[in-house]
Parts: C-alpha cells; sequence; structure tokens
C-alpha cells in the first residue's frame, strides 16, 4: 500500500505560480510512475503530467510549456511547478502513482488550486 499526501494548493492570480507536492509513504520501494490529475467543479478527472521511476515526463497540452513534474526519488515526493496560471487551471489536484500498465493504482486525497482573473 501507497499513502499519497499533496500540499501546495492555494489562491492565486492568473499568471502566478505555485508548487504542488505530494508526499509518498508506505510501500515506496518499488518503482513507481507519479501522476498529477485534475478535476474541475462538475467535469471529469483530467491528467496533467506524469514522471516515470527514471525521469521520463508526459504532459496534457493544455499545460505543456507552463507547468513541470520533477521528483525526488530520495525524498519520496513528487512536484508540480505550474507557471503562467489561467482561471481555467484552476481545479483539484491530485497526485496518482502506478507500478506498471495504464491505471494508477494509489490515488491522494487532493488540493485545491483556485485562479483568480
Amino acid at each position: 500500500q501507497v499513502h499519497l499526501v499533496e500540499s501546495g494548493g492555494g489562491l492565486v492570480q492568473a499568471g502566478g505560480s505555485l508548487r504542488l507536492s505530494c508526499a509518498a509513504s508506505g510501500r515506496t520501494g518499488s518503482s513507481y510512475t507519479m501522476g498529477w490529475f485534475r478535476q474541475a467543479p462538475g467535469k471529469e478527472r483530467d491528467f496533467v503530467a506524469a514522471i516515470s521511476w527514471s525521469r521520463s515526463t508526459s504532459y496534457a497540452d493544455s499545460v505543456k510549456g507552463r507547468f513541470t513534474i520533477s521528483r525526488d526519488n530520495a525524498k519520496n515526493t513528487v512536484y508540480l511547478q505550474m507557471n503562467s496560471l489561467k482561471p481555467e487551471d484552476t481545479a483539484d489536484y491530485y497526485c496518482a502513482a502506478k507500478v506498471s500498465g495504464a491505471a494508477y493504482d494509489y490515488w491522494g486525497q487532493g488540493t485545491q488550486v483556485t485562479v483568480s482573473s
């Protein structure tokens, strides 16, 4: 079992920046791929970014060039640096982990990000 805890959300003006963190605990010895997802009110949960154990990254088109995912394996922590934030980035952001395959096995409780115009 892996326990994920997100932090760093908050209220920011458009054009501003936030850095989200996700701390993992429990069975963290495996080579997990870590991902960030977001869910806006009334919408489905969408993929934002992912990073493999070897630090290969992927991003949703909507955040490319603005968001950067990174990880510190020694600290069992993954980060999401969000720059040039837009009101449409407003959502609950979730951290997730998977060992392999398409489906993520573990999810955090989410952290809220609100971008004001």
